[in-house]
């Protein structure tokens, strides 16, 4: 009998990454002359994965986390990633934004796309495990047509494939 071949579909972000370009917005951020001294400010708490932003106006606070996401994009991190909240009102009238840092696949997500593959009726195995999924297959190239058919499909948030072997 062949012997199986297998990947795992992750969802992880690069932290170092995230802080590098946290670093880039909030040095640009006081350095340009419309936002310097607007009181706006960015907060990267990498414990709990979140990105705060607070800002005088509702259109200033778009403008900052244009800059962030800017640059996490220069950086590779898939903007995906990120989950923006509803702007809120903050104490002496400013606006407060919170976007959380999506890492792992959740259960509801990983039963998506399990249901997905099974759905195309692939000759594969998908298997969760914990906040991965891993799929296996006797056929390498029935593996590289699941990893397309899950590239083609949206699920919220950026997935990696990786142990392909």
């Amino acid at each position: 009998m062949a012997k199986e071949s297998s990947f795992d579909i992750v969802s992880t972000v690069d932290m170092q990454e995230v802080d590098n370009a946290y670093g880039q917005a909030k040095k640009e951020l006081a350095q340009r002359y419309d936002l310097k001294d607007s009181g706006s400010s960015i907060q990267l708490d990498k414990q709990a994965k979140t990105v705060t932003v607070n800002a005088p106006s509702d259109f200033v606070a778009g403008q900052v986390s244009d800059i962030l996401t800017s640059k996490l994009a220069k950086r590779g991190i898939d903007l995906a990633a990120l989950s923006w909240g509803k702007p809120e009102a903050a104490s002496g009238g400013t606006v407060r934004r919170l976007a959380r840092i999506v890492e792992g696949i959740d259960r509801d997500t990983a039963g998506k796309i399990n249901k997905d593959i099974k759905a195309q009726k692939f000759k594969a195995k998908v298997q969760i495990e914990g906040d991965k999924l891993r799929v296996s297959s006797a056929s390498r190239d029935t593996l590289q047509e699941v990893i397309a058919f899950v590239k083609s499909k949206d699920y919220g948030q950026p997935l990696q494939f990786t142990n392909y072997r």
